[in-house]
């Protein structure tokens, strides 16, 4: 078993998909095929269970992609202390975050951060928001940048870079009779109101509770997974969403919709950089920690 095995592994076990796995590690799927088989042989078990369709997780797969990840961490750690005798960082650093927050953030920390340290390699991997704390959690990602949840489990680093308001939107020209473009002057007139919500996350969080604070039932339309589509089923007239003003910002389909004026406004949620406490050891995680002034 060597270093290369493992990352190969950690590809498959992440993408699930020979194809896209094998591009990730710029082999061949017969070399990552055979690379994959002589892991299962020296461990004795089987990692996946793979078809002409699917590729899956054993149960023993699952155990050792902790172990692999770890392994993986621990030896870009050592070779850096080992090998590195300038004051350049050289490695590789794992990133995550949404479509937005790469455009409202990421896109000026990467620029900076390659400036810094040019000898640091950079993964960047976009998706659903509401999953990026768990794939710093699950040692998926180095670093993410996400929303602050209420309760930050203890072994989780964040320091904050924004707050961005929770804002209620509506269609800018009413196309459904119940639909309507300014905000309903009476409370219980929301449970008529289609909504169109996040399935998840801290956003979902917050309305939920503005909802449950004013006595309202609402009446779900939608529940989406990325702010993005909520603002595309708005704009479209499907119903009354609500977004971070991030999110808004950076859409191009921000003259197709409206603010709403809701009073009480939703509470603002703090967003920010996570990481394990104990991968701010990393120097390459450090390095890009302290692009942010703050905590």
């Amino acid at each position: 078993m060597n270093i290369r095995t493992l990352k190969h592994f950690l590809a498959l076990a992440e993408n699930l998909h020979f194809g896209r796995a094998s591009d990730e590690c710029h082999i061949s799927i017969s070399a990552l095929s055979r690379n994959i088989r002589q892991l299962e042989d020296e461990l004795g078990v089987a990692l996946f269970n793979r078809d002409n369709r699917t590729v899956v997780l054993t149960q023993e797969g699952r155990k050792f992609v902790d172990y692999a990840r770890e392994t993986n961490s621990r030896w870009n750690l050592i070779r850096h202390e080992l090998t590195d005798n300038s004051d350049q960082l050289r490695g590789e650093i794992s990133l995550y975050g949404s479509v937005t927050a790469s455009h409202s953030f990421l896109y000026e920390l990467l620029n900076r951060f390659r400036d810094i340290h040019p000898g640091i390699e950079i993964k960047l991997r976009t998706g659903d928001p509401e999953h990026a704390i768990a794939h710093i959690l699950d040692g998926k990602e180095d670093v993410t940048i996400a929303a602050r949840p209420a309760n930050l489990p203890r072994n989780l680093a964040f320091k904050p870079i924004a707050m961005s308001p929770l804002l209620f939107i509506g269609p800018l020209e009413q196309q459904v009779p119940n639909i309507p473009t300014t905000a309903p002057t009476m409370i219980k007139e929301w449970e008529n109101i289609p909504m169109i919500l996040s399935e998840s996350g801290v956003s979902r969080v917050h309305v939920d509770a503005w909802f449950l604070q004013h006595d309202i039932t609402p009446r779900i339309y939608a529940q989406v997974t990325g702010n993005e589509a909520i603002v595309s089923m708005v704009s479209l007239g499907f119903g009354i969403g609500v977004v971070p003003k991030i999110v808004l910002d950076n859409s191009p389909l921000v003259d197709r919709i409206k603010v709403l004026d809701v009073q009480p406004e939703l509470a603002p949620y703090d967003i920010g950089l996570f990481a394990l406490k104990k991968n701010l050891k990393n120097p390459m995680v450090e390095a890009f920690w302290n692009l942010i002034e703050g905590e």
